[in-house]
């Protein structure tokens, strides 16, 4: 174990492969663990470099396995399926992991904190509830509309149209028909509360972050564009200049050439 310089890691829900090479590439070792025994392992190995691949759950194992000591590497999965020899299995993959984070020129993915994430769980959160409120919105558009009602397009215009249907004033509803669309409308203003609270939560979270604070003094961006580039870039190091980091945003055109 002594020889051990880096370790490759397929994460799993249940089973880890972990896959050791010396520092000439060659293997030392190739476990099967259960995720109890992951890290009571990588405890006794001396500090080495460990590559991971950014997937669900890396980054709290990132942090988790620097806290042993061990320098800790994240990588795109795109850039360590070249690697992979043979057939596709889990210790291939390992083993592809291992190599692949010794190269050079690999790229790698910062370790997100746990303030990064926080914000990153309140943008999806809020993202996946607007979702859903537009579905809720055109669904019920749609409904009024078999009855013959015709609400414009945007939800200002149903918010608007929809108290004096359920009122009684609109007499192509039955009662049951009225009763269903107050239901509708109750959870449209359910909501419109929800993500009226979680842009507060993310005005507070702007404030209180120093980054997000210096990232508001840019003309054109908020709260909101602030708080999405601080949870997704972080501190933006790993970028070696500003194109760099426009291109992994995806502002730049991509490349598929060859020949010139």
């Amino acid at each position: 174990m002594k020889k051990v310089t880096t370790v490759g890691i397929d994460l799993a829900k249940s089973v880890f492969h972990l896959h050791g090479a010396d520092a000439h590439g060659a293997r030392v070792f190739a476990k099967k663990l259960s995720r109890s025994k992951v890290m009571p392992f990588l405890v006794q190995l001396p500090p080495c470099l460990i590559g991971m691949e950014a997937c669900a759950g890396a980054h709290d194992w990132a942090r988790r396995i620097k806290e042993l000591g061990h320098d800790v590497r994240l990588m795109n999965p795109k850039f360590v399926q070249p690697y992979v020899k043979s057939n596709k299995n889990d210790a291939h993959d390992a083993e592809a992991i291992c190599e692949a984070v010794t190269r050079p020129t690999m790229r790698f993915v910062s370790i997100k904190s746990v303030e990064q994430q926080d914000m990153q769980a309140l943008h999806r959160i809020r993202s996946g509830l607007i979702k859903e409120r537009t579905a809720l919105a055109n669904q019920t558009r749609g409904l009024l509309g078999e009855y013959g009602i015709v609400i414009p397009v945007g939800i200002m215009n149903l918010r608007k149209a929809l108290p004096p249907i359920i009122e009684n004033l609109d007499q192509r509803l039955t009662p049951m028909g009225k009763t269903l669309f107050a239901r509708q409308r109750e959870r449209l203003v359910d909501m419109d509360e929800r993500i009226e609270a979680l842009s507060e939560m993310v005005e507070v979270a702007s404030s209180q972050d120093e980054a997000c604070q210096r990232l508001e003094r840019v003309r054109g961006i908020g709260a909101l564009a602030a708080t999405a580039l601080r949870s997704a870039v972080g501190s933006a190091r790993q970028f070696k200049n500003g194109r760099e980091m426009a291109a992994w945003l995806g502002l730049t055109p991509r490349q598929h050439s060859t020949g010139g």
